[in-house]
């Protein structure tokens, strides 16, 4: 027996692909608005992270 059949027994199981997808789009619009809005010094800041040489004195 295929997977597939095992799904089709389960009662309401085409609501998962349409919660799933509604999860992922909030999700994606989320991070896309956070990134439009974020304050673009803190950007500069983060990104220049990986680059920077540690500094023991700076806290």
């Amino acid at each position: 027996m295929k997977f597939i059949n095992y799904l089709e027994t389960i009662a309401g199981v085409s609501i998962y692909p349409l919660v799933s997808l509604i999860m992922f789009f909030v999700f994606f619009a989320a991070v896309a608005f956070y990134v439009i809005k974020a304050d673009k010094k803190y950007i500069d800041r983060a990104k220049n992270i990986p680059l920077e040489l540690p500094n023991p004195s700076q806290d």
